[in-house]
């Protein structure tokens, strides 16, 4: 199949789980809306560049241990991959929270709707824009193990994402709980792409285990959020 055939599969494969949520929320009408959904998408895929600005700078500073052993490994899964990616969604988040708070505060914050459940559900959007477009460029870059991070990267961005939106919404009631929030994203991050890259033939199952627990966490967190909410209104 031709490079473009590939990129454009794994874009489709990608774009299924972004569409199972917008009808879930529309379904449950949960008061997210459409605009708040496509920007969240939007801000998403956009921080993949944000992300690949802040992975190279480290590179070139030459901060991080050589990858010549276990430290040095880790040190790139955990900081120059994990922690820069859920970064630059943190980034990109916060000015769209503010710039929706000054213009339209309504929208992000609806009446009877927790601040923390709407952070979790605009973060999961938004991890699932990032892992759209990074399933493009890793499938022109590394065709071969395209399809595995095709179904697992983009829930696993999905579930981080929502931690991270959780962070910015409870920083200021919670800050310990936010920080809490963000670093767990990182770690979730890290240890899937630890398992990516570990020999033996049980690492690829562990990947797919640690991006499904962490993705039905996430989903399970805004359902009870949208039940609480929808039951006190």
């Amino acid at each position: 199949m031709p490079i473009i055939g590939v990129i454009l599969f794994l874009i489709l494969i990608s774009a299924i789980p972004a569409g199972a949520v917008f009808l879930w929320f529309r379904m449950s009408r949960y008061p997210f809306s459409p605009v708040i959904f496509l920007v969240s998408l939007f801000v998403g895929a956009t921080s993949l560049f944000v992300a690949l600005f802040l992975q190279s700078f480290l590179a070139e500073t030459g901060i991080l241990p050589p990858l010549t052993d276990r430290r040095g490994l880790f040190a790139e899964i955990f900081v120059r991959i994990a922690f820069t990616e859920e970064l630059s969604r943190l980034l990109l988040l916060v000015p769209m929270v503010v710039v929706f708070r000054r213009f339209n505060r309504g929208m992000v914050f609806p009446e009877g709707i927790s601040a923390d459940t709407m952070g979790k559900a605009s973060g999961l959007v938004a991890g699932l824009g990032f892992g759209i477009l990074e399933s493009a460029v890793y499938g022109a870059s590394y065709p071969v193990n395209a399809l595995l991070r095709a179904f697992t990267a983009t829930p696993l961005h999905a579930a981080c994402g929502s931690r991270v939106g959780s962070s910015i919404m409870l920083f200021r009631e919670n800050t310990a709980l936010a920080v809490f929030q963000f670093l767990s994203a990182v770690a979730i991050h890290g240890i899937y792409n630890l398992m990516v890259v570990a020999p033996g033939r049980l690492s690829p199952w562990i990947a797919i285990l640690v991006a499904a627990s962490a993705l039905a966490s996430s989903i399970q967190a805004i359902s009870r959020g949208m039940r609480i909410e929808n039951n006190e209104r």
